[in-house]
């Protein structure tokens, strides 16, 4: 087993003691019975659909190869570009109409992988900035992440769920009642969170540095990164707050969080992030150099805004 594999293997364990351990509360052995079948049946479901369910949570459109608006069609060709340069099997791409700029991947392999960007992502930043955007989304791919962050997000919204339902039901009176139904709602989703908190923070340095590396420019995802936390937080994503436990999935937290303690921060600060990126572009010999060499995926300069692979043809349906 991989040490991504071990990962999510403990990842499931932990979710799964904990839809346990609140089954236990609400309705003692049985209810820890019960919970168990339920999270045994729900982890197979989330390891086939989850991708699914995430994606249809979001209303993602995804983005084909007869797509007729020119920005959309240019996204997708260049995540194209990237995961052909990158050797990854080609990703489904999607688009979510939100006004936050932000993006996510999915998926329970990279054979099954999907990208996710908002339509204020795509308004907001250059081509550069999208470029090393996704980026990071495919070296979660390629760091096969996405299985873990996507099954986290239905496990734990499925312990949240859980948990408000002890609130209005109670836990029994021999176990307190509405005050165990109490407590359950407020430490089964910190519980949760805090198990979604342990793998995120380094996940999103590991892609950080390797969709630098896919890109050929750190700069681009410094930049990105930048301007993404400072829009972000002007306006608000409305399905994530709808559904908070899949904020970890996102390049940066998608939730408004006014005044929340970092302690229960999915991601990393957002300056150490461009910090390391940073220093990763002065450490480089040739920061702007990559698989494509010296210009980048598109060639003819620094400005991303024309040419194509150099020595790659897209291929297939793009064109």
């Amino acid at each position: 087993m991989t040490g991504n594999g071990l990962r999510t293997f403990i990842l499931l364990a932990a979710l799964t003691g904990l839809f346990m351990g609140v089954g236990y509360l609400v309705g003692g052995p049985a209810g820890a019975a019960i919970a168990l079948a339920l999270a045994a049946a729900m982890n197979a479901f989330a390891y086939w659909n989850a991708d699914r369910i995430v994606l249809r949570m979001y209303n993602a459109h995804e983005v084909t190869p007869d797509e007729r608006d020119p920005a959309l069609l240019q996204y997708a060709r260049d995540v194209v570009a990237l995961a052909d340069g990158a050797g990854l099997p080609r990703p489904r791409i999607y688009v979510i109409d939100s006004p936050q700029p932000n993006a996510f991947a999915t998926g329970r392999s990279p054979e099954r992988a999907a990208v996710a960007a908002t339509t204020g992502l795509l308004r907001t930043l250059n081509r550069q900035e999208v470029m090393g955007v996704m980026a990071h989304e495919l070296a979660h791919v390629r760091n096969r992440d996405t299985l873990t962050m996507t099954v986290t997000a239905t496990i734990a919204g499925a312990i949240g769920f859980l948990a408000n339902f002890a609130l209005f039901f109670g836990g029994g009176r021999e176990r307190g009642g509405m005050i165990a139904g109490l407590l359950i709602a407020i430490l089964a989703p910190i519980a949760a969170g805090l198990v979604q908190m342990a793998i995120s923070r380094a996940r999103e340095y590991d892609a950080d540095r390797a969709g630098a590396e896919i890109a050929g420019n750190p700069l681009w995802l410094a930049s990105a990164l930048e301007k993404i936390e400072r829009h972000a937080r002007g306006s608000v994503n409305e399905q994530a707050e709808r559904n908070p436990a899949t904020a970890h999935m996102f390049i940066i937290n998608p939730l408004s969080g006014q005044g929340a303690d970092n302690l229960f921060s999915t991601h990393p600060s957002t300056a150490n992030r461009i910090a390391r990126l940073r220093q990763m572009a002065g450490a480089a010999p040739t920061p702007s150099a990559g698989p494509w060499g010296h210009h980048g995926p598109w060639g003819g300069g620094l400005d991303g805004e024309s040419g194509d692979v150099p020595g790659r043809s897209h291929g297939g349906p793009w064109g």
